[in-house]
């Protein structure tokens, strides 16, 4: 029993130092990683993608449409940095500039402060925007009367259309799905399904009715493109975490997708929510340039 016990006493001397030493790489590890999570948020990417649509006539090819989505203005979010962005976005050059939701995150202290900073968006044929939950579940009539008040057009279950060269997009709103008040039906009312469409929804689970109706492409927010990109934590070789990510709602957490002949881009957002956190997912101006087929 002696014997046993010094054995036991030298295992736990020689072992301990290698603990300490793979539990000191890890809280380096950890700790590497929350700062990037930190600084992540302030690193504002713009993202350039072509979108074909087979309707498109030729006098809109190559038709500039900037996106800008959950920008949660709060005190994560000041309305300097807002500002900033809107420059950013007038730089491209936009035809069109489109907002999908979210613009503030709980308090309505920060819709004034966010709809002047978005009103400095400029662009030739206007700026649309559409209502998120967070906006309604802080005050959505004050937030969509802000912004219109700064020369913003937001459409609720509502469409217009843009002409050009003698030829016409349809611009479709749908209100936020979260919050139960999309009806795509209204918003459709009086279009022509031989223009294109194009749909700005808050929510990407819109796609599949959209899909439905013929639409040509969906516009979204609402994700924030997860906030964390678990594809970069996890490893695409661990088979489990490879068979989560390709689950159909991961699949509309950021970027293009394609469902039947309707199209969508979910833009990844300026803010956050919960922790002002990011990893592998900045956040992002979309410029999407429409190409005729």
């Amino acid at each position: 029993m002696i014997l046993s016990r010094l054995t036991r006493r030298r295992t736990e001397r020689v072992a301990s130092p290698l603990r300490l030493r793979l539990r000191l790489r890890w809280q380096d590890s950890f700790s590497a990683l929350l700062q990037a999570a930190m600084l992540e948020p302030k690193t504002l990417e713009i993202t350039r993608r072509q979108i074909r649509l087979a309707r498109l006539p030729q006098s809109f090819h190559g038709f500039r449409l900037v996106q800008l989505s959950d920008i949660h203005h709060s005190p994560f979010l000041s309305e300097a940095e807002i500002l900033t962005a809107a420059q950013h976005a007038n730089q491209l050059q936009p035809d069109l500039i489109v907002l999908t939701g979210d613009y503030v995150s709980h308090s309505p202290s920060f819709i004034a402060g966010c709809a002047r900073a978005l009103g400095a968006l400029r662009a030739r044929h206007g700026v649309l925007a559409v209502l998120g939950n967070h906006d309604h579940w802080t005050d959505g009539p004050a937030m969509a009367r802000a912004l219109q008040e700064q020369g913003i057009r937001v459409l609720i279950n509502e469409n217009l259309s843009i002409a050009r060269g003698g030829d016409r997009i349809q611009m479709v709103g749908v209100d936020d799905a979260t919050v139960g008040r999309a009806n795509l039906g209204l918003a459709l009312a009086g279009t022509d399904d031989r223009e294109p469409r194009i749909l700005l929804s808050h929510n990407p689970r819109m796609i599949r009715e959209a899909s439905r109706a013929g639409l040509d492409l969906v516009l979204a927010g609402h994700t924030h493109g997860g906030q964390i990109n678990w594809r970069l934590l996890l490893g695409r070789e661990n088979e489990r975490a490879r068979r989560w990510l390709q689950r159909p709602s991961r699949r509309l957490i950021r970027g293009h997708a394609q469902f039947g002949e309707t199209q969508l881009y979910v833009n990844r957002g300026l803010g956050t929510v919960v922790l002002p956190l990011r990893y592998g997912c900045p956040p992002e101006i979309s410029l999407l340039e429409l190409v005729a087929e």
